[in-house]
């Protein structure tokens, strides 16, 4: 089913592309996907077909069509993952740098889904076709622990206890800068930036109140190492906080300096810590920095001397 929209552009609007104010207007749609329907000739202003760099007018008439989103069929996909525990309700993953967690638009294979689905005959259907079992998510140069469940009732009761800041996700970050106090708390509310939509930023125009506590663990002079810990889970929240106060991640060239030492930022969520969704008992589990991490930390650490 094809869905129809029409918006006038209001009198006060500045002059805009069209793909940036469309973006704007269209809940859950990317620039990226918008421009693809213009390019398409699914997107026309005063009845006219338009190229993505148009600027639109006040009182121009703009109509879209957008096409039905199909959910593809998700494939099971022999890739190594690493276990760190496993029972009949839940799975703690190691999730490598450079794996995306679920399939989305463009990028339905090689995914951390894909490899659950290979390994396990049953995972959560909460979330969705897409996202089998995935309780909460890292980004994909973000490597470390993620929780994901195996059937229903165990994802409820761990959503539960996210929406109730019970589970305690810390993570170590190296950014740019000497962070001259021994840490602090960001609280700052998180939204889609108003220009760049793929990206977030600290906003009060439609976000959510973002919480994130830091602490330093070691300082090289240009930069320093932290743990941060999450008392929110805002989508990128440590690497817009960090950027917001002056400490971009190393390596996120999203949203700090484009010449990085690292390729993906240097970001790991090394600790878990929640109530087993069956048994209540409490449980915790850690894991060591990736190799190319602590490869860097090691070349600042001799760098030092």
């Amino acid at each position: 089913m094809v869905q129809h929209k029409h918006f006038t552009v209001p009198e006060a609007q500045s002059r805009v592309r069209i793909d940036v104010f469309l973006a704007m207007k269209i809940p859950g749609r990317s620039r990226t996907y918008i421009q693809k329907l213009i390019q398409e000739g699914r997107v026309k202003v005063n009845g006219n077909s338009v190229k993505c760099n148009f600027k639109i007018k006040p009182m121009d008439e703009i109509e879209i069509e957008i096409p039905e989103l199909r959910e593809p069929d998700l494939k099971p996909e022999e890739i190594p993952i690493d276990i760190v525990y496993e029972d009949e309700d839940i799975i703690v993953v190691n999730k490598p740098r450079g794996m995306v967690v679920h399939p989305a638009p463009g990028n339905y294979s090689g995914t951390l889904v894909n490899a659950l689905l290979a390994r396990c005959d049953n995972l959560s259907g909460i979330n969705g076709i897409l996202r089998p079992g995935i309780v909460h998510r890292l980004d994909k140069d973000t490597s470390g622990l993620l929780l994901v469940a195996k059937n229903d009732e165990a994802h409820r009761k761990l959503a539960e206890q996210l929406k109730q800041r019970k589970i305690t996700r810390k993570y170590i970050a190296l950014v740019h800068g000497n962070i001259k106090i021994n840490g602090g708390t960001i609280d700052a509310p998180i939204g889609r930036h108003h220009i760049r939509r793929q990206e977030m930023a600290v906003t009060h125009k439609n976000s959510k109140r973002a919480i994130t506590h830091f602490k330093v663990l070691e300082r090289f002079g240009e930069f320093t190492l932290i743990e941060a810990s999450l008392e929110t889970g805002r989508t990128h929240q440590i690497r817009v906080h960090m950027a917001y106060i002056g400490h971009p991640l190393v390596g996120d060239i999203k949203y700090g300096p484009k010449k990085t030492e690292l390729k993906g930022q240097a970001l790991h969520a090394w600790f878990i810590g929640f109530n087993h969704p069956k048994s209540g008992k409490y449980m915790e589990f850690r894991t060591s920095l990736p190799e190319e991490i602590d490869n860097l930390l090691n070349k600042l650490r001799k760098k030092g001397r």
